[in-house]
């Protein structure tokens, strides 16, 4: 496994749409693998594979480290329902945050990693990081459904803090 380059805006790959995989091969495996690594080594929840300069529909998530990364070939919203206001940051934007309206629960139809069809009925977090990676695939970012720029909040660092010194 590699970890691969991560693209950052303003990449114009990030506001292209992404192409549908035809075939699932060893290239696809090896690339479901380094988005893994790369999301786990960014410390994100979710990755879409043009955040990573690669115009194919992919996407992992995985929300806790407990639980097993979710892969999404060639995904598609099926529905969603309701609103919540949330606030939301992306790996290809560092250092910022914005307030937007996610669904409430969607429903997505995709393959796993071998080809294999199924579908997810998501609420919350989940259903929010999808939104969020599918949008990716087609070229959108958070930051297109803002209201305002008043809704995006750049995030201060942590100032460093004091060390004690050790008396021997």
């Amino acid at each position: 496994m590699a970890l691969l380059k991560l693209r950052i805006v303003p990449d114009p790959v990030l506001r292209q749409k992404a192409k549908r995989i035809g075939s699932i091969d060893a290239r696809l495996q090896r690339l479901v693998d380094d988005m893994i690594e790369t999301m786990h080594h960014e410390g994100g929840v979710g990755l879409a594979a043009n955040q990573v300069g690669v115009l194919q529909r992919v996407v992992v998530i995985q929300l806790a480290e407990d639980e097993e990364a979710r892969v999404l070939v060639n995904p598609q919203m099926v529905e969603r329902q309701g609103q919540r206001e949330v606030e939301e940051g992306c790996l290809s934007i560092p250092g910022y945050r914005g307030t937007l309206f996610r669904s409430l629960t969607v429903k997505v139809k995709a393959q796993d990693r071998n080809g294999k069809p199924y579908r997810i009925k998501a609420e919350g977090l989940l259903a929010q990081a999808l939104e969020h990676e599918l949008d990716h695939l087609n070229g959108i970012l958070y930051i297109d459904h803002l209201e305002s720029h008043e809704k995006l909040r750049k995030l201060e660092a942590e100032p460093p803090q004091p060390v004690e010194a050790g008396v021997g």
